[in-house]
C-alpha cells in the first residue's frame, strides 16, 4: 500500500543541501520544517510513505479504531443514552473511519506540505556513504548521492519484532501494522504481549468482534507502569469478553506453508490454542541496519547514542532523532527532538550559540523525566514521569499518593459506576512531582497538567492554589494533594 510520487527529477537528484533528513515520518519531516524555517536548504529521502509508522500503521489508525470502542462504552455509562447503543460497532464504518484517518495510506497532503516549506523529496532507500554522504537507490533501481554540508539527520524510526521462535516468520503473523490495517476481523485472534500495543489492540478487536486471547509473559499487562495500571485493563478485558493469560510464554507457531489457513499456537508446557491470527507485540528494534552505519564507524542495526542535541557521539555531522536513539520512543516526544535537533542544526549552521538556558531550544531535556504517554483503551491509562518504583531504584526518597477515581465528583457525572484510580509520587526532599499515574475513563485529559507538574518542578504548596474546576475529573488533584498534606 505505498503512492509513488516521485517529487525529485533523478536526473537532477545528484545535489547538494545544507541538511538531508534520511526518514521522512513524523520526526524526519519536523527536522526539515525547523532547517527549512531557518533559511537551511533542506533534502529528505524516504523509501516508503511520506508520514511515516504514525501516520499509516500505528498512532492514527490505532486510535480512529479505538475510538468508537471507547465512546460506545462511555455512552452505555450514561442514563438515558446506554439504552440506544446496545448494539455491535458498525465494522464497515469503523474501518472507513480508521482508513480516513491514514489518508487511505495515500501520502500526497504529506508531499503537498514539505513541497509548500521548500524541501526536496527524493523517494528511495538512502543510506550513508561516508561523513556529510547520502546515496539514494530510486524506486527505478537509478542510483546517486546527495551531499550535506551541515547535518544528516538519521529518522529511520524503528520496526515491529517477530521473535525468534520455531515457525513464527512463516506463520504471517500480525505485527502491529497489519493489527492497524487489516481490513478484516479474525474470528480469534492470539495477542502475544502486554504493552500498549497489545492491550489497545486487543481492546480494538475484542470491540470489532474477535475472540481475543492476551498472552503475557510477565506477572502482568503494562509493566513500564503502575501496577493497578495493567490491573485495570486486564479486569476491563476480561469483562468485555478477551481472556487475558499472564505467566504464559510462547515455544512455536505453527501455520500451513504460505502462511493462511489457521494457525497454532504451542505454549511452553506443551498446550496448543488454536486460532485465526496472531499478533506479536513484543517489542521494537531499530531501522538502522541497512542504512550505512558501517561507512561512518558504527555498527549496523544498533541504537545510536546521541547528546542533548540529538547530536551523534563522535560526530559533528551526523544526528539521530525518534526512535533511533532509544530516549523516548513515542511520536510526540520524536517530534520534540526534532524541534530541538533542527534549530541546533541551523545555529551550528550559522556558528550561533546554542541556547540551553532560557527556552532551552537546543536541549532535548523533556525525554528524560517527564514522558507523558496515554493508552487509549477502556479504561484508559495516562502517565508521565517515574513510577513509584523507578524513583526508589533511582534513590529518591518518595511517597505515593493514592486516590479512588470514582469519589471525585465529576467522574460520577461523567459516567455510572466510574472505576479508576489516581496516584501522584513526590519527591519529600524537594516537595514535587516526580511522577504520576490515571486509569479511568476520560483521564487522557487530565495528563498535560500533570507533564507540567513534573517538567516544571511545580512545588506541591504551589500547587495547592491551581483550583481544579467543579466539577470535573480534574478534581483529583485536588484529592491528591489533600491526601499528600493530611
Amino acid at each position: 500500500m505505498t503512492n509513488a510520487v516521485d517529487t525529485a527529477d533523478v536526473a537532477d537528484a545528484a545535489a547538494e543541501y545544507d541538511v538531508v533528513v534520511v526518514g521522512a515520518g513524523p520526526v524526519g519531516e519536523n527536522v526539515a520544517d525547523r532547517a527549512r524555517a531557518a533559511g537551511l536548504t533542506t533534502a529528505v529521502v524516504e523509501n516508503e510513505l511520506i508520514g511515516g509508522e504514525c501516520s499509516y500503521w500505528a498512532c492514527m489508525p490505532s486510535k480512529a479504531l479505538l475510538r468508537p470502542v471507547t465512546a460506545r462504552a462511555d455512552a452505555r455509562r450514561v442514563p438515558g443514552l446506554r439504552q440506544s447503543v446496545r448494539g455491535p460497532l458498525d465494522v464497515a464504518e469503523v474501518f472507513a473511519h480508521r482508513d480516513y484517518y491514514a489518508s487511505n495510506w495515500k501520502d500526497d497532503g504529506q508531499v503537498s506540505w514539505l513541497e509548500s516549506i521548500g524541501v526536496d523529496i527524493h523517494r528511495g532507500r538512502g543510506r550513508l556513504a561516508g561523513p556529510g554522504t547520502v546515496a539514494v537507490e530510486a524506486p527505478s533501481g537509478e542510483r546517486y548521492t546527495l551531499t550535506a554540508r551541515h547535518a544528516v539527520a538519521v529518522c529511520t524510526g524503528s520496526r515491529a519484532v517477530v521473535p525468534d521462535l520455531p515457525g513464527a516468520a512463516g506463520a504471517n503473523p500480525w505485527t502491529s501494522r497489519e493489527a492497524t490495517s487489516s481490513g478484516k476481523v479474525p474470528g480469534r485472534l492470539v495477542v502475544v504481549g502486554g504493552g500498549v500495543v497489545a492491550v489497545e489492540m486487543a481492546t480494538a478487536w475484542q470491540a470489532l468482534g474477535s475472540r481475543v486471547t492476551v498472552l503475557v509473559r510477565g506477572k502482568g499487562l503494562l509493566a513500564k507502569m503502575e501496577p493497578f495500571a495493567g490491573e485495570l485493563i486486564a479486569e476491563a478485558l476480561t469483562e468485555a469478553g478477551a481472556t487475558v493469560r499472564t505467566g504464559t510464554s510462547v515455544a512455536a507457531v505453527e501455520r500451513r506453508e504460505g502462511g493462511s489457513g489457521p494457525v497454532t499456537v504451542v505454549l511452553d508446557g506443551g498446550e496448543r490454542i488454536e486460532a485465526d491470527e496472531i499478533l506479536f507485540a513484543t517489542g521494537r528494534a531499530p531501522r538502522t541496519d541497512d542504512i550505512g552505519l558501517d561507512t561512518v564507524g558504527l555498527k549496523p542495526g544498533s541504537w545510536l547514542k546521541v547528546d542533548e542535541t540529538c547530536r551523534v557521539e563522535g560526530n559533528d555531522w551526523l544526528y539521530a532523532v525518534g526512535d533511533v536513539n532509544h530516549r523516548a520512543l513515542m511520536t510526540h516526544e520524536g517530534k520534540y527532538q526534532a524541534r530541538v535537533a533542527g534549530a541546533a542544526i541551523a545555529a551550528r549552521a550559522k556558528g550561533e550559540p546554542l541556547d540551553t538556558a532560557r527556552w532551552g531550544a537546543h536541549s532535548a531535556t523533556a525525554d528524560h523525566a517527564a514522558v507523558p504517554q496515554v493508552v487509549f483503551t477502556d479504561p484508559e491509562a495516562a502517565a508521565v514521569g517515574l513510577t513509584l518504583a523507578q524513583a526508589e531504584a533511582a534513590g529518591h526518597r518518595v511517597r505515593a499518593v493514592d486516590y479512588d477515581m470514582a469519589s471525585v465528583s465529576g467522574s460520577g457525572l461523567y459516567a455510572d459506576g466510574y472505576r479508576g484510580r489516581a496516584r501522584m509520587v513526590v519527591d519529600l526532599d524537594r516537595e514535587t512531582v516526580l511522577g504520576a499515574t490515571f486509569v479511568g475513563p476520560g483521564v487522557a485529559e487530565l495528563l498535560h497538567s500533570a507533564t507540567v507538574a513534573v517538567a516544571g518542578e511545580v512545588p506541591i504548596p504551589r500547587l495547592w492554589h491551581a483550583v481544579p474546576a467543579y466539577p470535573t475529573i480534574s478534581e483529583v488533584w485536588l484529592r491528591l494533594l489533600e491526601t499528600y498534606r493530611g
